[in-house]
């Protein structure tokens, strides 16, 4: 996404996968729509996650691509 943090104000609690459609990338696309092309997983509360998960109001959420090496 090219940011360290970005903070979304929720009135009540989403889904991992609607908070990825409100969130708009530098080209003009939703991180839903960048997730189409690419593996992008998901932590909420640093517990991984499906896009089926809840966002409570107070959560947090991490937004990364799959990490390999040794």
């Amino acid at each position: 996404m090219g940011q360290s943090d970005i903070e979304i104000m929720l009135e009540a609690p989403t889904t991992v996968g609607a908070l990825k459609s409100m969130i708009k990338l530098p080209n003009g696309a939703s991180l839903s729509e960048a997730s189409l092309t690419q593996t992008i997983m998901a932590a909420v509360d640093q517990e991984m996650v499906d896009d089926s998960a809840m966002v409570s109001v107070t959560s947090e959420v991490a937004f990364f691509p799959p990490v390999t090496g040794g």
